[in-house]
């Protein structure tokens, strides 16, 4: 079994991808819930990617539901769970269900698969390796506020107090991120344990509570925390998955400062253009590399690139950007969307590739550790 050190996660390295979905049903809600599942089901039938769903009741509890369906990879799972569509879809649950839990895994090995899988298995020696991650799971929430409210609302953001970093005896809060480009927000957090367990410690945390009443007033999406339909709808529209993570395998310098990368995507390249990152990251362990280690976060054509390095981004404007090799920059100009970040024009010249860093370089507004990260 092939094993790398220094990726601990990835939705490009080609497997299938098993979804399970956890729910946990109000008394008296199943046929509602059928009703909105059979829905649901005959939507993602015609998704491409999508190859086999179950719907389970527990023999030992009637209320809880299980719910697995099988992709031919991560890409188009994410680009319908992120979907408009998939918010209005899955909208007929959300008074049916108490309580639930997503979880995404790859499928590494199988055995005596079903005939109907044969030709979404790997060729034979062609096995998906095997991740050693790092025990820390990574997310991201980006969305817009009013234009005129970005000096406010960074106020606001920067003078929150951190919320207790332990959620219980297998879950705390390592590390918290936020950036600003524009009127673009996006927080990037590091939860050691259950992701979806620090996500709601820190919903109920009454600072955390604070500040997001505080912002209300100058987002430009509505949302009432106050109902549950409306903040599940907007955190599910806010979601901003890291869909690669790469650390180098490189001693770690004393001192690293985070970067924030802001890469609009071309209407529809989106996935394609996180992928080119991803890919282009995999070299961090180029002895002259500026990048320690990356995390590549997307959804729909909205991608962002976190860095940690130990020196200035603009020593080296060509790595920090991934455009290292021959004809990488063109292929990151046919993905980006130039005129939304400011930057038009070919990137063949040094200058225009240093005013796409300029422009991409989101600004810091907070970066936080727990006591003992």
């Amino acid at each position: 079994m092939t094993i790398t050190s220094r990726i601990s996660q990835s939705a490009f390295d080609g497997s299938r991808l098993r979804v399970i979905l956890l729910l946990d049903l109000y008394e008296g809600a199943q046929q509602q819930f059928l009703d909105a599942y059979e829905h649901m089901r005959n939507q993602v039938a015609s998704i491409p990617g999508h190859i086999s769903d179950q719907l389970c009741q527990s023999i030992e509890n009637p209320s809880q539901w299980l719910i697995t369906s099988e992709w031919e990879s991560a890409p188009p799972f994410l680009a319908w769970v992120n979907s408009e569509e998939h918010v209005e879809t899955v909208r007929p649950m959300h008074s049916c269900v108490r309580d639930t839990r997503s979880m995404r895994y790859s499928i590494l090995r199988e055995t005596n698969p079903a005939q109907s899988s044969e030709r979404h298995r790997p060729a034979a020696g062609e096995e998906v390796a095997a991740r050693v991650g790092d025990g820390v799971a990574r997310h991201a929430l980006t969305f817009t506020v009013k234009p005129g409210s970005e000096s406010k609302v960074a106020e606001i953001l920067a003078g929150y107090k951190s919320p207790k970093a332990q959620v219980d005896d297998n879950t705390r809060l390592r590390r918290t991120s936020l950036f600003m480009h524009g009127n673009r927000v996006v927080r990037a957090m590091e939860v050691e344990g259950d992701l979806m367990a620090a996500l709601r410690h820190v919903s109920r945390q009454p600072e955390v509570r604070a500040v997001e009443e505080a912002i209300n007033p100058y987002l430009e999406q509505d949302r009432d925390l106050t109902d549950s339909d409306s903040a599940r709808v907007f955190f599910t529209r806010a979601a901003l998955p890291a869909v690669h993570h790469v650390v180098s395998g490189r001693p770690e310098p004393a001192e690293l400062r985070r970067h924030a990368l802001f890469y609009p995507a071309k209407e529809g390249c989106g996935m394609e253009l996180a992928r080119f990152l991803a890919h282009q990251d995999q070299a961090a362990d180029d002895p002259d590399s500026p990048i320690h280690g990356s995390t590549v976060f997307q959804r729909d054509d909205i991608v962002v690139r976190l860095v940690d390095t130990a020196r200035e981004l603009d020593l080296d404007p060509v790595a920090s950007l991934g455009l290292k090799g021959a004809g990488k920059a063109a292929e990151l100009q046919r993905l980006l969307d130039g005129a939304a970040i400011g930057v038009e024009g070919a990137l063949d010249t040094d200058r225009n590739i240093n005013r796409l860093l300029s422009h991409a370089d989101m600004l810091p507004i907070t970066d936080r550790r727990s006591a003992d990260s």
